[in-house]
């Protein structure tokens, strides 16, 4: 047995992002971008997060597998992410989908996606390989996670969240013993198995797996060889393993990263249009779940070189003004009002407009009179003059994407189709 690397573990870790899913749940919003290059908070994309936990964690290795419409999300990362240096034992790799076990084969599933690329981690020698999905909006120190799968001498480690039975329908639910071992994983369950006496939580896996690589090489390839696996962690590798090795859950209670002691754990999965523009809004209370200012462990990301964010006119009835809202760099505010929404940088906003708990992607144009509630406008939108959206839900549903919540998503596509 190789000897038990020196704290902290982090520096002996790959970090192997899964950002190749579709996110076909967010509609119109990945017709043309991966779910996780989709953006979020005013100024990042979702993708941030999980590297940014990487990075925040100590972790210098990093890998990102690409599939789906993956152009938006890999000029992302060469533009925001391409400060790692090899001089300093530093490396971020793009692996996008590239047929390198098959001509005919892309990532079949999330195991199949680290397999292909398993010779690529192994040259970089990492003692552990810490695998995660791109399409989380959480904080996390992962460094907590590799000493438990140390001390435990767990073949894997899965980070789990307490969710209700309601919503676990759509994880990886699992039961645990006393010492953390998992006794019995079922992947997204009818009827999911509920923490004992607490009949209204269950045990939900984040997708987010400890390895050592030599034994993960050693299953994947195990799996890649089984011609009824699926090739996926949650359906095929987690549940086989704990049936025949020792798996061991690591709650995110213990490594979240919060505002404040006191604060809720956060981590959201913004996979549908109502809770994406939800995980949005949230963050113009005065003291949201999710700090986004918290200089001890920021959210890194590309910023773009924008003028600072102005508001101009200051007459009744036309002031520009924005109030509980979060505006970005090179947005101009032209004698409208913005209330609870978050502007993407190089949004302009007319006079005599208003916009209300307003979702706006970068570089809208928002004509004058217009009147938005309760929306999500995707990038590069030309709202026209005089537009009102949110009063009247069903002219909203005939004219564009309406959520059972009320949230209307505007595309460009849709405000075509109104002058056609």
């Amino acid at each position: 047995m190789p000897a038990i690397p020196s704290a902290p573990l982090s520096r002996h870790a790959m970090a192997y992002v899964l950002a190749g899913g579709r996110g076909s749940r967010l509609l119109e919003l990945t017709d043309v971008r991966a779910k996780p290059a989709v953006y979020f908070g005013g100024k990042f994309r979702i993708i941030d997060f999980a590297l940014s936990n990487a990075l925040n964690s100590g972790i210098r290795r990093i890998a990102v597998a690409t599939q789906y419409k993956a152009h938006s999300l890999i000029r992302h990362l060469q533009r925001g992410w391409n400060f790692f240096r090899p001089e300093r034992n530093e490396t971020f790799d793009i692996l996008p989908a590239s047929q390198r076990v098959s001509e005919e084969k892309w990532y079949a599933g999330t195991a199949d996606a680290v397999f292909q690329n398993i010779d690529i981690v192994q040259d970089y020698e990492p003692r552990f390989v810490i695998v995660l999905a791109g399409d989380h909006v959480y904080k996390m120190d992962f460094e907590p996670m590799l000493q438990q799968h140390v001390e435990q001498g767990a073949d894997v480690t899965v980070a789990c969240i307490e969710v209700p039975p309601s919503e676990a329908t759509a994880f990886g639910v699992m039961k645990v013993d006393e010492t953390d071992r998992i006794i019995e994983f079922v992947e997204k369950p009818a009827k999911p198995p509920t923490i004992p006496g607490r009949p209204d939580q269950c045990l939900a896996s984040m997708g987010i797996y400890v390895f050592e690589t030599r034994f993960l090489a050693d299953q994947l390839r195990l799996d890649a060889a089984d011609p009824n696996s699926s090739h996926d962690f949650g359906k095929d590798i987690i549940p086989r393993l704990v049936k025949e090795a020792k798996a061991v859950a690591h709650p995110f209670e213990r490594s979240c990263i919060r505002p404040a002691p006191e604060a809720h754990s956060y981590w959201r999965d913004v996979g549908t249009i109502d809770s994406y523009f939800a995980a949005n809004i949230d963050l113009t209370e005065v003291v949201p779940d999710l700090d986004l200012y918290d200089r001890n462990w920021p959210i890194w990301t590309y910023s773009e070189m924008n003028a600072p964010a102005k508001f101009v006119h200051d007459y009744p009835g036309r002031r520009g003004s924005a109030t509980a809202s979060l505006v970005a760099g090179g947005c101009v505010v032209s004698g409208a009002s913005v209330w609870r929404s978050l502007l993407f940088s190089g949004v302009r906003i007319n006079s005599y407009s208003s916009v209300e708990l307003a979702v706006v992607l970068p570089d809208v144009h928002i004509g004058r009179s217009a009147k938005l509630r309760n929306v999500i406008v995707d990038r590069g939108v030309r709202i026209p003059p005089g537009l009102i959206v949110g009063e009247d839900p069903l002219i909203d549903g005939q004219r564009f994407r309406r959520s059972e919540g009320g949230v209307c998503l505007i595309t460009q596509t849709m405000i075509d189709r109104l002058g056609a």
